[in-house]
């Protein structure tokens, strides 16, 4: 049997609705209950959040307040005080005060002391008491410290200050000049001296030598920094890093170096062949290897004493103006001719010209070389060759050699042997020629020439010396010219004149002889 089963319909319908009855209040209390219990506890939050942002708010206006109080702080106790991690000098004035700073430096200057670092490790001093140095506030402290921003302190707590500056020091600038002039690094023998890199010949081309850092000091830089770091106050000073001693100008990496290496060996390539037929002169790299230098600034020159050495070797060799000539002549004998201008002469400074010029171009050149004046031959027998031709001053004969053979001989007559008319001895070169001349001699002070000589042909050879035809002479040869020769021309026959006329040129050479 079921629970229910037995109680009346009615009184189940009572029982279900008193029971819904309840349970509708019992929500509704609920919801009371809800209702009274919700806005207190967002009420409550609210009052929370406002307290937390209250006290917030009084924390960052603390931390606010302490950083300007500190900051502000700074910005005054800065306009006083060096930046932290300032040096001066290499002296630290951290944190201090430029009265401090003036103090410090004032008792220092009384045991005062430059120690010098050298190159090889040994230092040397100067005292101030050596130099008379003593410390005056001249305001360059002050100066640093005004330069430095008050406002930006704060930027000093990650950066260092290293200043350098003159400080208020004295001292006897002719003392100290003496002091360091005596000290061992300027006075020592064993001083090694730098030397640049530079180009040498291997015996075949040019190739870089290694420069030399040695340890010689420059006397003059040395004064000047020693002068600063007295001034700074400084307390060492290494010579090194200060640049005192004399370094290379250039070293084996410096292109200037490879570029005149390059160059020289251009011009060893060159060649100049002399022609002084039969014989021959030659200028290779053996001769230009000596003769090729750097200057200072590594641009590369000509020894200009050995090019001309060598130019003078050949002049001495080869120049035959003014030398004395072994004759044979027409008539057989042997005889020695001096005087006159025929011959070889080198224009030694032309010469020097064209051959630094070959030499820099990188060629192979013949050619012969620059002559003043010149010969018929470079033959070891004679300068003259063997066409030429002879006056034969004490037999009044004349020849003219044609490649060794006579084609012309003939008399004439020469100047009168008085001391004034005399035809001089020598070899010679015809001028020129030209026909149809009046020869005229002296000017007198009535305007008129001592003589007028109207010629055919004229031949001048040495000044006012030439030959010509002489139709005035009635005889040729013989001893006709010790009473009746010339003003010291040689006189012809017409016909001889003409002949001759045709026959010389300005290459001819003319050998006059006793």
């Amino acid at each position: 049997m079921k629970k229910n089963e037995n109680i009346p319909e009615e009184e189940l319908r009572i029982s279900d609705q008193d029971h819904t009855m309840d349970s509708e209040n019992e929500i509704a209390r609920k919801t009371r209950i809800k209702h009274r219990r919700g806005p207190r506890k967002k009420k409550e939050k609210r009052r929370i959040s406002k307290a937390a942002k209250k006290r917030i708010a009084i924390t960052f206006g603390s931390i606010v307040g302490i950083v300007a109080v500190a900051y502000f702080g700074g910005v005054i106790f800065f306009q006083s005080h060096f930046y932290p991690g300032t040096t001066i000098n290499g002296n630290s004035f951290s944190l201090r005060s430029v009265h401090d700073a003036e103090d410090y430096m004032a008792e220092q200057v009384a045991g005062y002391t430059l120690t010098l670092n050298e190159k090889d490790g040994g230092t040397e001093t100067i005292s101030g008491k050596d130099i008379d140095i003593s410390y005056q506030e001249s305001g360059a402290l002050e100066k640093v410290k005004e330069e430095q921003n008050p406002f930006l302190w704060p930027t000093a707590l990650w950066t260092k200050s290293d200043v350098t500056t003159e400080v208020g020091i004295e001292y006897n600038e002719e003392k100290l000049a003496g002091f360091v002039s005596m000290l061992k690094c300027v006075t020592s023998a064993g001083q090694t001296a730098s030397e640049n890199a530079h180009p040498v010949y291997d015996g075949n081309q040019f190739v870089i030598q290694e420069e030399v850092v040695g340890n010689q000091v420059n006397q003059e830089t040395l004064l000047q920094k020693v002068k600063e770091s007295v001034s700074g106050f400084n307390q060492e000073m290494n010579l090194e890093t200060e640049g005192c001693y004399i370094t290379p100008a250039y070293t084996k990496d410096s292109p200037e170096v490879q570029a005149a290496v390059d160059t020289m060996n251009k011009y060893l390539q060159s060649k100049i062949t002399y022609d002084l037929s039969p014989k021959t002169e030659v200028v290779d790299k053996t001769l230009i290897s000596q003769w090729l230098t750097v200057d200072e600034n590594m641009q590369v020159t000509f020894n200009t004493d050995q090019v001309n050495a060598y130019i003078a070797q050949l002049a001495t060799k080869y120049n035959t103006v003014g030398t004395t000539r072994t004759f044979v002549t027409g008539r057989g004998d042997t005889v020695q001719v001096s005087g006159g201008d025929f011959g070889w002469y080198l224009n030694q400074e032309d010469e020097y010209a064209a051959l630094v010029a070959n030499i820099q171009s990188g060629e192979e050149v013949s050619r012969e070389p620059k002559w003043s004046r010149r010969g018929a031959d470079h033959g070891d027998d004679n300068d003259y060759g063997d066409t030429y031709a002879e006056v034969d001053l004490t037999t009044q004969k004349f020849w003219f050699f044609q490649n060794g053979e006579v084609i012309m001989n003939c008399d004439i007559v020469s100047g009168t042997p008085n001391g004034e008319d005399d035809t001089p001895q020598g070899s010679y070169d015809l001028t020129y020629k030209t026909k149809n001349a009046v020869l005229r001699g002296e000017l007198l002070a009535n305007g008129e020439y001592s003589y007028e000589s109207p010629v055919a042909f004229w031949m001048p050879f040495n000044g006012d010396i030439g030959f010509h035809d002489a139709s005035w002479q009635t005889r040729f040869g013989g001893d006709w010219y010790l009473n009746h020769g010339s003003h010291g021309c040689i006189n012809m026959k017409y016909d001889d004149a003409a002949k001759l006329y045709d026959l010389i040129n300005e290459t001819t050479p003319i050998i006059c002889h006793f």
